[in-house]
């Protein structure tokens, strides 16, 4: 199955309780389909319900800004979001919506083959490391998966609602840049034998947080 074969395959998903809450549309992705860095935030929010794709309200605004900061643009990124229809008043998604919709993320990094995905916010990177572990406390950190790098921020959302996680947000993508930085100049080498860094400021691949 391609990417755009995915698409259409939950194109009018009712696979749980969302498609029966409001939700105009499924809002599966976008981005470059061969992208080697894929951004993966929470939940279509209202402008996203209503266009189809991602982070195109403030929030994706904030975070196209933030790319260019790191480098990076939208057109060679791909993105998406753990929950692929908008929850009513964009509450916060549920454990059973989801495990509904999971497994077609991973087959989406699965079919996209990202080096890295960076997880927006505490459910995206929950979902993708397996553990409930709070974003502030893996922000700005790589953790090796068996085909990827998961690498967690702040979702720029929560940063529009606190303007004390403005900063805290750009800091997490000067260490993404780094992080990138950093495996463009070791692109031969393996991931795991990149030096492990003695700064608290740089970016590093953190092993065993898990115990893994």
């Amino acid at each position: 199955m391609t990417l755009q074969e995915l698409k259409v395959f939950l194109h009018n998903c009712q696979r749980c309780k969302l498609a029966g809450l409001g939700r105009t549309q499924v809002v599966f992705g976008t981005g470059n389909p061969h992208a080697t860095i894929m951004f993966v935030g929470e939940a279509p929010g209202f402008h996203e319900d209503r266009q189809g794709e991602p982070f195109v309200g403030a929030a994706g605004k904030l975070l196209t800004e933030l790319l260019q900061s790191a480098g990076l643009s939208r057109s060679e990124v791909y993105i998406a979001n753990v929950i692929k229809c908008r929850p009513p008043n964009n509450r916060d998604p549920e454990p059973d919506e989801v495990d509904t919709c999971k497994p077609f993320l991973l087959q989406q990094i699965e079919l996209i083959k990202p080096k890295v995905v960076c997880t927006l916010g505490n459910f995206a990177t929950q979902t993708l490391l397996g553990k409930k572990v709070g974003i502030t406390k893996v922000r700005g950190r790589a953790f090796r998966q068996d085909n990827f790098v998961v690498f967690p921020l702040l979702h720029p959302a929560a940063a529009l609602h606190q303007g004390s996680l403005q900063e805290p947000l750009r800091e997490d993508f000067r260490k993404l840049k780094d992080f990138l930085d950093q495996l463009n100049r070791v692109e031969s080498a393996p991931i795991a034998s990149l030096p492990p860094d003695e700064h608290a400021e740089r970016p590093q691949v953190q092993m065993d947080l898990f115990g893994a």
